[in-house]
């Protein structure tokens, strides 16, 4: 609970001067005003992150700490790109050179932030060593030679990125890139501090939730963590705009059972929540001001082991993607997702200002049940006529009621509608991205939410080789596809986009469900805080009003 600050004074009686002549008005004695105390937020982050070491990290709830603890050269709040530790930046006239121009500024220990911090920093992402699950973006930057690097086909020292001194970093482009500046707002692109990340005790990124060794640059800093339990993030008093953090200490939590994390909302014990149980939400749309719903360019659904032999068939495939009502699965949500009958979200414009996602149609699937005679007839043809001697298979996804929920009524589906029987599995976060990485399953939950505004952001991670190509999905024509829509720009980037998904959505190594809306309860004391159409949380700025 959060302290409240009292100011006491107390006055001495006064004597009656009407009763008394003479008689003399003592003086008001002060009490000294009440210490205040820290400033305290409590947040349930539902899980605690696989990492959160800027390099590594690949998921949203690590993100979201990241976000507050790192710095990059500028953030994405509400869509608009601010300045952070870049004051202000120059493009070339052939739009390949970006000159970041930055700001004094301090680690969390105190020690002088350098442009060559994000010079080792990007490189140690980039670098093939560091293994990192985004190694696979440099290859959307156009950043010169980053691509060939994060191969291991040249030297890191042939990256077109380096400091011209401590305040000037500069970015060689291959081609003008439009998206870069937004990009680097992204939480891989942070900077790191060279002796932290390669200090022994440190080592693959466990420096990050070590407090004897976690130095960051951003809004706040790890002061504790405990597995499975939570961390606590304090004021980092070096950051270049702390007079406008309002937050002295940040409690979170990783209560990963909704109704669990609710209750305790309700109570009073939390300012925050990322997640709610699903059976609370049309009620809170409808009647609370503290639920806040955003849409979120992502899209959530289910992978198909391509290296198993029961996936082969692509009408088979198909057919279990055809084989659901999407709508339904909305509706018993209910909090305002987008059935999805592609991988690609709404709010993309392609090059002639069209949505992308509403340009690319449907693909044949009907967002209800309409598509449900097609899949038996696919099914049929690949001869399971009503699913008669298709196996038994299971259905895995990561512990959430939501998922659960959802999972559920898939199963339900694909037994009523097509006669196939599946089991249902769910696994604790962590151990299940390592599972899912690994291939060690069936069908698996999958959910992403693009890292850039462009529909590339999506679609590269079905490339074969990308580290969250989780179906392990292999198309030459599709990779052929986005190599070209990496190296174009205008309609012949969007032509070849538009053609990689029509090539994805045919080969349906995916069940594509929903289109991703963000969702928080915040309380109504906390104020300022932010978001980035990316997703990630903002507490740079926020405070508590009593």
């Amino acid at each position: 609970m959060k302290k409240v600050v009292f100011r006491t004074m107390v006055f001495a009686l006064l004597a009656s001067v009407a009763m008394i002549a003479g008689c003399k008005k003592e003086a008001p004695v002060e009490v000294a005003e009440v210490e205040k105390g820290p400033v305290v937020m409590n947040w349930n982050l539902n899980s605690d992150p696989k990492t959160i070491d800027p390099s590594l990290n690949g998921a949203s709830d690590g993100g979201d700490v990241i976000s507050n603890t790192f710095e990059g050269l500028v953030r994405e709040r509400s869509g608009n790109v601010v300045p952070g530790v870049a004051k202000t930046w120059d493009v070339s006239e052939d739009g390949k050179v970006i000159t970041f121009h930055l700001r004094e500024s301090k680690w969390s220990d105190g020690s002088p932030l350098t442009a060559n911090d994000f010079v080792y920093g990007w490189k140690h992402g980039i670098d093939p060593n560091t293994a990192s699950e985004y190694g696979w973006i440099w290859h959307y930057t156009n950043v010169v030679n980053a691509e060939a690097a994060n191969n291991g086909d040249v030297s890191l020292d042939e990256v077109g990125i380096r400091a011209i001194d401590d305040l000037t970093f500069e970015v060689t482009l291959s081609a003008p890139t439009d998206y870069f500046v937004s990009l680097s707002s992204f939480y891989h692109f942070r900077p790191l501090k060279q002796s932290v990340v390669e200090d022994p005790a440190g080592a693959e990124g466990a420096w990050a939730k070590d407090p004897k060794l976690a130095v960051s640059n951003g809004p706040y800093k790890l002061t504790s963590y405990t597995i499975g339990g939570g961390m606590t993030l304090e004021k980092n008093e070096y950051f270049w705009n702390v007079a406008k953090v309002g937050i002295d200490v940040i409690n979170v939590k990783f209560i990963d059972q909704a109704s669990t994390a609710y209750t305790a909302y309700q109570a009073g014990d939390f300012d925050f929540l990322n997640d709610v149980p699903p059976a609370e939400i049309p009620a809170l749309i409808a009647e609370n001001p503290e639920f806040y719903v955003y849409p979120l360019l992502g899209t959530y659904y289910y992978n198909f082991n391509m290296d198993l032999e029961l996936w082969g068939d692509a009408r088979v495939r198909r057919a279990l993607a055809y084989g659901l009502d999407r709508e339904k699965i909305c509706e018993a949500l209910a909090r305002g997702n987008v059935p999805a009958a592609g991988f690609v979200p709404p709010g993309f414009p392609d090059d002639k200002g069209a949505d992308f996602f509403e340009t690319a149609g449907t693909y044949g699937l009907s967002t209800d049940s309409g598509s449900i005679e097609e899949a038996r007839k696919l099914l049929a043809e690949a001869g399971y006529p009503d699913g008669e001697g298709f196996p038994s298979f299971t259905l895995m996804y990561n512990t959430s009621e939501s998922h659960q929920m959802v999972a559920e009524m898939v199963q339900e589906m694909w037994k009523t509608n097509l006669g196939i029987e599946c089991t249902l599995e769910n696994q604790e976060w962590a151990v299940f991205q390592d599972t899912r990485k690994q291939g060690n399953y069936e069908v698996a939950r999958g959910g992403w939410l693009t890292d850039f505004l462009d529909p590339m952001g999506l679609l590269a991670i079905f490339v074969d080789g990308n580290d969250y190509n989780d179906p392990n999905y292999n198309n030459a024509d599709y990779n052929a596809s986005m190599a070209k829509a990496s190296s174009s720009y205008g309609s012949e980037h969007y032509k070849a986009l538009y053609k990689a998904q029509d090539i994805l959505m045919n080969d349906m190594p995916i069940v594509p469900v929903y289109h991703y809306t963000d969702y928080f309860l915040s309380s109504p004391k906390l104020k300022g805080w932010d978001r980035s159409m990316l997703g990630q949380i903002d507490f740079s700025t926020a405070y508590i009003q009593e």
